[in-house]
């Protein structure tokens, strides 16, 4: 079947990939329930594996998914010697590089040797062969993640940032972070504070810059925007997660005069308010009135940015309750997406593409109309705009080093337990962010 034939092909209004994604979880789950003993056949091998019973300590590690599937996908694997991982914007036909020297290393990258990597509701999404950027770019098989910490143990020949061998680092890469090391342009990493933890500093990246662009498409940053609108209200869904309690700190640090977080469980309500909402709104609570009651309550006249990464479940009330000159910032679809057990029924996966079918639609002479935008974003897909991140990075920095913008709370684990990392942030009960550390 050709890609144009692909694009032509729907099941239930949903694309090829969407639907063969499912399929492999279906299949993955049949496998598992009925039959695991044959469980090994749905493991690809990867031919940069290294199959010997012995392998340097000194080789990278790396988790590479070899298909759409549950945690059983999620291997622990050992690349033959001089691989390492990189991001899909290396020139290179798959996502293990060869490195013989600092000669062969791309210009401006450097191959960082990883202590910490975060865990975000992205890489479950990658896992079920659900991310449009992962699958147009990289394909089977995939080492996921974002967010790294480490130290840099290479540096290219050419290289103009002024990193040096030894320095303390930390950032993005497009894919390649579920490693020990990974080459990344120079571009994407910003030296740590000295007084930050790996740990800490792997928290910050994807969901620091995510928060950031956000105010930036509600028209709230950078700081010297002038005039500043009159209405400076907020209300971000999932406040207590990690891009949420990003979004909250941040809201605060450009002048956002009422921030309204919204949870889901009451052990995220103190969580909310000591990143610094005005008002938390506990939609598990039965005792304090449905969410869009409290929400209309606290801002009457409506929000000017409501941050919502819930999907089909939130989204047209969060429209319905913006100010006129209100963004609506659309960053996820958690909503939409199967949640609780790895390897879910198949009657999730049938949910879920029926959940897709009733997205809400909006009408661009309504948008007109009522004076509201709606924009939605991806930053895996950023990986041209290197001079816009370098100034979302640099502000991050200058707040993390002047105290004022604080890490998340952070839960962390080895990386032989990264299925369990997998099932707690797809459960829906992490708090802030996990991280994994590599040694």
């Amino acid at each position: 079947m050709t890609e144009m034939d692909k694009k032509k092909f729907t099941l239930l209004g949903q694309d090829w990939d969407v639907i063969m994604a499912v399929f492999a979880n279906i299949l993955s789950w049949l496998v598992r329930t009925f039959v695991p003993q044959y469980l090994p056949y749905l493991l690809k091998p990867i031919e940069q594996e290294d199959l010997s019973s012995h392998p340097s300590p000194t080789q990278t590690k790396c988790i590479a998914i070899g298909r759409p599937g549950g945690q059983e996908q999620l291997r622990i694997i050992t690349l033959r010697p001089g691989y390492v991982t990189c991001g899909y914007n290396i020139d290179n036909p798959s996502p293990f590089y060869k490195v013989e020297n600092e000669e062969s290393l791309p210009k401006n990258t450097v191959v960082l040797k990883i202590h910490a990597f975060s865990i975000n509701y992205a890489d479950c999404a990658i896992r079920w062969g659900l991310y449009e950027s992962a699958n147009k770019f990289v394909g089977w098989p995939i080492v996921p993640g974002f967010d790294v910490s480490g130290i840099i143990e290479r540096v290219a020949s050419d290289d103009d940032s002024g990193f040096k061998v030894g320095d303390r680092v930390y950032g993005a890469t497009f894919f390649g972070a579920y490693s020990t090391r990974v080459l990344v342009p120079s571009s994407q990493l910003r030296k740590m504070p000295e007084n930050m933890s790996m740990t800490d500093a792997a928290s910050l990246p994807a969901a620091s810059l995510t928060a950031l662009y956000l105010l930036y498409l509600g028209g709230q940053f950078p700081l010297d925007i002038n005039p500043r609108p009159s209405n400076r209200s907020i209300l971000i869904h999932s406040a207590a997660g990690g891009v949420g309690g990003m979004v909250v700190q941040m809201s605060k640090l450009v002048g956002m005069t009422k921030v309204v977080g919204v949870v889901g469980r009451t052990a995220k309500v103190d969580a909310a308010k000591a990143l610094g909402c005005d008002l938390v709104i506990d939609t598990s609570n039965p005792d304090a009135g449905a969410l869009w009651t409290q929400a209309s309550n606290a801002v009457p006249g409506g929000y000017a940015v409501i941050a919502d990464a819930n999907g089909v479940s939130t989204l047209q009330d969060s429209y319905n309750h913006l100010a006129p000159t209100g963004r609506l910032i659309v960053f996820g679809f958690h909503s939409n997406l199967p949640m609780g057990n790895d390897m879910l029924h198949p009657m999730e996966w049938i949910r879920m593409i029926r959940k897709m079918t009733r997205m809400p639609k909006f009408d661009p002479m309504r948008l007109t109309a009522t004076n509201k935008s709606v924009l939605g974003f991806n930053l895996s897909f950023f990986v041209d705009e290197i001079e816009m991140l370098g100034t979302l990075y640099n502000q991050i920095s200058t707040w993390v080093e002047r105290g004022e913008l604080h890490c998340p709370r952070v839960v962390t684990m080895p990386m032989n337990e990264i299925a369990n990392a997998h099932a707690l942030i797809q459960s829906g009960k992490s708090i802030g962010k996990i991280v994994i550390v590599t040694e």
